[in-house]
């Protein structure tokens, strides 16, 4: 278990010190969080249920990543280009992940 703890923590660490090389600051939290808790993930998954979970997660977070990259970039286009409210864009922008989320699960996934 200290072990664990150990690594996840270097983990943390490392994507910490990556964030804080990037202007603005408010990325030092996002690369200290999400990547760190992803490798987390699947180094435990492939320890607990083997190398064909671990893939099928590390698949899962890929589709994941990927929708939401296209979610932030149609909530950029819409609040940019087209001037839609912040709310507005952000709720219309919900269904592009949900048929990018959905349509690489039913592809690659299913």
């Amino acid at each position: 278990m200290a072990i664990r703890f150990l690594i996840g923590g270097a983990i943390v660490s490392a994507f910490a010190v990556l964030g804080s090389l990037f202007k603005p600051k408010t990325f030092a939290g996002l690369f200290g969080a999400a990547p760190s808790v992803a490798i987390a993930t699947v180094i435990l998954t492939l320890g607990k249920k083997g190398p064909a979970y671990a893939a099928l997660e590390a698949r899962s977070m890929l589709a994941g990543a990927l929708a939401l990259c296209c979610y932030c970039i149609f909530v950029v286009f819409l609040l940019e280009k087209r001037r839609v409210p912040a709310l507005r864009s952000t709720v219309f922008s919900m269904a592009v992940w949900f048929c990018v989320a959905f349509g690489l699960w039913s592809v690659l996934l299913k």
